[in-house]
């Protein structure tokens, strides 16, 4: 089936009342830091926290009878299992979902919620599929994919008719691509609706599966990523050749590019957004001189992180911002040193979190101890203050460098 505008708005009556309208908004901070203005589409506010609702719905909704009463299979990396699993139990059909056995818990306890039967399988969403495609021809299911069925695109590209509605200046539209269902959908109706807007893929630089087929390179991919729900191997039979004619660029991002716009969409926004949901404002900071004096919207297509992972991306981004810092002081091994030490840096205000003290396991000579500290601090400025005043008291102190992994996380 071809997909059209007129499918895509027939899509979005349909699923009207099962979906929410989500804000598309414009942001004053995002926008003044990258000197362009910033539309934000919060698909992480629908009800199972994803753009995934919309295509799932719809492609429930066109199942007929028979269909729905011997139930629905779908492989997801998390966000497209709740979907199916929350709609297909609103609908009263019985729902099977395979995900990669490393998705976050909150995307397995959130399906699992739903009343989905589980099956955690495989390191990645291909090898879902394998198992998906098993059950499927075993019970006589029908298989929901996560992203290639005109149904699922059609339903996705509903997002577009939305941002038009609420943001009609856009010029640009920054989508995330996985399996390429949401930005093929987004594409067909943007472009039918404004020829000359650009629509800008992203994807990381370990998984550039639509990136490497459409350049027409080998296939090749780096570790695991926080950006899962888009690590996707295989781009789509019908979402290829569409991104091919009408996607305009695709944008590969980094790891530690995904951490920092986490971290400012939580710290400006006051939103939670997964990695997978970040990347288009990660590519925006990454070519935001490309964007200049534009209107551009992005999709924040879903919130579903895991709750530590989170924890650790606010960490890291303390520490590369010099707001988490350690510091290293030798001492003479005697009674009262590290209290010396703890109450100079009091004096600077600084907030001691963690110390530890090294007797055996130094190069030092003997009645010598080192103190590590991990402090937070207001900044580099404050973290000189520190060891100044350090050194003024006769202390040995340098800060201890960042390790270099954390600093660049290459894959």
């Amino acid at each position: 089936m071809t997909i059209t505008l007129d499918q895509i708005r027939q899509a979005a009556q349909q699923i009207h009342s099962g979906i929410v309208h989500t804000p598309c908004v414009y942001s004053t901070k995002l926008s003044q830091l990258t000197n362009t203005r910033v539309a934000l589409k919060f698909e992480n506010l629908q009800f199972t926290g994803s753009f995934k609702d919309r295509g799932s719905l719809y492609k429930l909704l066109s199942l007929s009878t028979t269909q729905q009463q011997q139930g629905v299979v779908a492989m997801s990396a998390g966000n497209h299992g709740q979907a199916v699993a929350y709609h297909a139990q609103r609908l009263g059909i019985p729902a099977v979902i395979v995900m990669p056995q490393f998705t976050p818990s909150v995307k397995v306890e959130r399906t699992q919620s739903f009343g989905a039967e589980i099956h955690l399988y495989g390191d990645t969403l291909d090898a879902a599929k394998t198992l998906a495609q098993q059950l499927a021809q075993e019970r006589q299911l029908t298989l929901i994919h996560p992203y290639d069925d005109s149904f699922i695109i059609a339903g996705q590209g509903t997002v577009a008719i939305e941002m038009f509605k609420d943001c009609p200046d856009l010029d640009s539209i920054i989508v995330p691509i996985g399996g390429g269902g949401l930005i093929a959908g987004i594409a067909i109706a943007a472009k039918q609706m404004r020829p000359s807007i650009h629509i800008i893929g992203v994807q990381t630089t370990r998984y550039p599966s639509m990136y490497q087929a459409i350049a027409g390179k080998q296939p090749c991919f780096g570790y695991s990523t926080i950006a899962e729900g888009i690590a996707v191997k295989t781009p789509g039979g019908l979402t290829l050749p569409i991104v091919q004619n009408l996607v305009d660029d695709i944008v590969l991002v980094e790891e530690t590019d995904i951490e920092q716009a986490v971290r400012l969409l939580l710290e400006v926004e006051k939103t939670v957004v997964e990695g997978a949901g970040a990347v288009g404002l990660a590519a925006l900071l990454k070519r935001h001189k490309k964007f200049s004096g534009k209107t551009v919207g992005i999709v924040l297509s879903g919130g579903n992180i895991d709750l530590l992972i989170l924890a650790s991306i606010l960490q890291r981004s303390l520490v590369r911002d010099q707001r988490l810092v350690r510091l290293q002081v030798n001492i003479r091994d005697i009674p009262g040193a590290l209290a010396a030490v703890s109450q100079i840096i009091a004096e600077t205000q600084a907030n001691i979190v963690g110390v530890e003290h090294h007797r055996m396991f130094t190069g030092l000579p003997v009645q010598s101890a080192i103190l590590e500290f991990s402090l937070l601090i207001r900044g580099h400025q404050h973290l000189e203050q520190i060891l100044n005043k350090l050194k003024l008291a006769g202390h040995d102190a340098h800060s201890i460098p960042l390790d270099v992994d954390l600093a660049t996380c290459h894959a």
